[in-house]
């Protein structure tokens, strides 16, 4: 006589889904193996990297949040937090919102003239004209001389001596004759931040020209045909289909520049030095940390700075991801 139906693996004191469970083990530790495998070697080789940013970007990020927020305005001091306090009072104060004001009219001036000219330098260039390698180089030179060079030289051509006592531009106004065109450039009141943008322009606008270049030369010969066999003019190719296909490109050049503008601090003090009149944020929290060793009023600009690189920064690697995703990258 038979004895009574058993569960698979009853004999194993009745525990019949212990088979599977142990399946389902096995088969979940191949894959981490497999995974481990996978990444681990890669993961070790770029985990000194992620540590020191953590460290040195995030975590410094994190202090200097920490300071901004704390009323430690001698170093010596403890501190305490104080919520925003700091962030208001910068407002109430009469040489803030003159340094955002400067800051703001060079980076509308530098991002837009560096815009207009690289693409110009980048449409002649992309008409093949002779000599283009020899142009391309002249235009990208600019860019191997620091700002601090940079701004030495032109604080020479931007003298703002009068007509008498002139030297660099204004001298050169006076010699052919033009002494209509000799003006105090960054020393004037009203628009000496836009004439401080002009060091800026010439030396970013080749970068500018080469990402447009390669802008220009990545649009298939193709579509330009068709446009012209359909009866465009070279404009209207230009206008209604390279420029489209440039969006990329000027968004990119549009940010970099963008957060290079509104950091800027090496081409101000080696034009204007610590003047009022080209006062901007960076300087201005320099001179407060190191001059007036506020830590947590410096903290604070520097809070503001760090945002107003994130209002460029972010929306962009938002529009990177989105057109990564929908391209099933």
């Amino acid at each position: 006589m038979s004895g009574p139906a058993t569960r698979p693996g009853a004999a194993e004191g009745g525990t019949g889904p212990r088979r599977p469970t142990r399946a389902r083990h096995g088969s979940r530790g191949r894959r981490l193996r497999t995974r481990v495998r996978s990444w681990g070697p890669s993961l070790l080789l770029v985990s000194p990297s992620i540590l020191l940013i953590g460290i040195f970007v995030y975590g410094m990020i994190g202090w200097n949040t920490r300071l901004a927020l704390s009323d430690q305005h001698r170093p010596t001091d403890e501190g305490s937090f104080v919520g925003l306090d700091n962030f208001v009072a910068l407002w109430q104060e009469a040489r803030w919102p003159a340094a955002v004001n400067n800051a703001i009219v060079f980076t509308v001036v530098f991002v837009g003239g560096a815009l207009l000219l690289g693409w110009l330098l980048g449409l002649l260039l992309d008409k093949g004209i002779r000599g283009e390698p020899v142009f391309r180089t002249l235009f990208l030179a600019p860019m191997a001389v620091s700002f601090i060079a940079t701004g030495v030289v032109w604080r020479w051509l931007m003298n703002p001596a009068p007509a008498e006592r002139a030297t660099g531009l204004n001298a050169l106004f006076v010699h052919v004759n033009l002494d209509f065109l000799v003006n105090t450039w960054w020393t004037a009141p009203d628009l000496g931040m836009a004439a401080m943008a002009l060091p800026a322009i010439w030396q970013l606008s080749g970068y500018v020209m080469a990402l447009f270049l390669a802008g220009f030369r990545g649009v298939p010969a193709e579509l330009r045909e068709a446009a012209r066999v359909d009866g465009c003019s070279e404009w209207g190719v230009y206008w209604h289909v390279v420029m489209p296909r440039l969006r990329p490109v000027t968004l990119s050049a549009v940010i970099i520049i963008g957060h290079m503008s509104l950091k800027v601090f090496d081409l101000i003090i080696a034009i204007a030095g610590q003047q009022i009149v080209a006062d901007v944020p960076a300087v201005y929290m320099w001179s407060t940390v190191f001059e007036v060793r506020d830590p947590a009023k410096g903290a604070t600009i520097a809070s503001y700075l760090l945002v107003a690189v994130a209002v460029f920064v972010i929306p962009y690697l938002v529009w990177t991801m989105r057109e990564e995703r929908s391209e099933g990258r």
